[in-house]
């Protein structure tokens, strides 16, 4: 058989390897973008006379979420381990991927129906993007029932180290 001649063969696997090479690219992209660093975007969730901070991590989701604040929603009990609302629209996925590390009080964002979903016991999903981390009032999530949410950008945290006069 000569060298120089294409095979059928040859070709398909060529083919393949080409309409696969997109597919890599976007699973590397999504793999090296869910190791979500915090940052000073922090936000305040009120609903019962209750206060939670959390504080949202550096990504394209994360900063579209913020960029909707404030915002008024239902805040509801969803399958035993979380409570949702349910955004006015879809957020971006553009650098979302999976991660391992799920904890309760994570920010997430359930991607087929666009809402937020913010845990308050053990979860492991698929088709999540989480956006940030409950810091602070995370017990709030624990009052059953639904109810007004007010969900609103907060002040960064006063730096600690500063020394007074």
């Amino acid at each position: 058989m000569n060298a120089d001649k294409i095979t059928r063969r040859s070709l398909v696997r060529a083919a393949l390897a080409a309409s696969a090479m997109p597919l890599l690219a976007k699973a590397q992209e999504r793999t090296l973008n869910s190791h979500q660093e915090p940052t000073d975007m922090r936000v305040r969730f009120s609903f019962a006379g209750r206060t939670m901070m959390a504080t949202l991590h550096d990504s394209p989701s994360a900063r579209d979420f913020y960029s909707m604040l404030p915002l008024d929603l239902i805040i509801q009990d969803f399958g035993g381990n979380e409570k949702i609302a349910h955004l006015p629209r879809k957020l971006t996925e553009q650098g979302s991927g999976p991660f391992g590390n799920e904890q309760p009080y994570d920010l997430c964002y359930y991607v087929p129906w666009g809402n937020l979903a913010m845990f308050y016991a053990d979860y492991r999903h698929p088709d999540l993007i989480r956006l940030g981390r409950f810091d602070e009032g995370r017990e709030a999530l624990h009052v059953a029932g639904q109810f007004p949410l007010r969900i609103e950008i907060a002040s960064p945290p006063a730096p600690t180290d500063r020394k007074l006069p």
